[in-house]
């Protein structure tokens, strides 16, 4: 069974183990609540027009984040020493009989140092995370900026040159449409009289290979007009006698 020294010791150890996790625990909270505002004071900055100015600024925010970082760094590194020498004792002759509750408190204790250190981890690149992305986007936001101002006094001109530019452009495919529709009509056209002529050749044709016919149609034609000068002559002498014996 271990002494009273030895038992002193593994109070002290303890005692020093509780004061690093208190302080850890107080560190870890600041530090989330830093890198917190961090993201509040830049979303804030971007919708912010006005030209005030946040009590913390950027760097003032990083020189914070780097401070708070390197002392809880420190403390992890004291209390993974304090359980490392825990560790030491429970395996020192004379603790077998209490070697069970020594590992018991040893291993809650390091399973705080475990959660510790992975929040600290995690609110660390989580803030590193956020730091980044907006030093990009203030980065492009700056470009963008310095564009529109060394070229805002063009931008009208550059306005007006694009709109002349698609008029241009429309213009050409009215003309386009036009000249192709006039294409279109010149070969309906030239169709259509080849058709005309075509069916011309064919009559010619059919006159001359049947010559009957054609002397047929035209005393049928004389006839017709013959008989046209017959009635107009009766017509017109009957005509006559009645306005004689109209006015007799």
């Amino acid at each position: 069974m271990a002494g009273i020294g030895g038992s002193n010791y593994w109070e002290d150890l303890r005692k020093q183990a509780r004061q690093l996790e208190n302080e850890l625990d107080l560190k870890l909270v600041s530090f989330s609540k830093l890198c917190t505002s961090y993201s509040s004071s830049r979303d804030g900055r971007r919708g912010d027009t006005s030209d005030t100015t946040p009590l913390l600024n950027n760097s003032t925010q990083d020189r914070m984040f780097d401070t708070m970082s390197v002392e809880i760094e420190q403390l992890l590194a004291k209390l993974t020493a304090v359980n490392d020498k825990m560790a030491e004792y429970t395996n020192t002759p004379g603790t077998a009989s209490l070697n069970a509750a020594l590992m018991h408190t040893l291993q809650r204790h390091r399973d705080i140092l475990q959660d510790y250190t992975h929040e600290f981890h995690k609110t660390k690149g989580n803030f590193l995370a956020i730091r980044e992305r907006e030093d990009l986007l203030g980065s492009v936001r700056k470009d963008i900026e310095t564009y529109k101002s060394g070229s805002g006094v063009n931008n009208r001109r550059t306005e007006l040159f694009l709109k002349e530019h698609e008029h241009l452009r429309n213009s050409d495919r009215l003309m386009d449409d036009t000249i192709s529709i006039a294409m279109a009509t010149k070969e309906n056209m030239t169709s259509q009289r080849g058709l005309l002529k075509s069916i011309q050749s064919r009559v010619n044709t059919l006159a001359n290979r049947f010559p009957t016919i054609n002397n047929l149609i035209q005393r049928i034609n004389l006839r017709k007009r013959r008989d046209s000068l017959i009635l107009g002559t009766v017509i017109g002498v009957c005509t006559i006698l009645l306005l004689l014996y109209a006015f007799h």
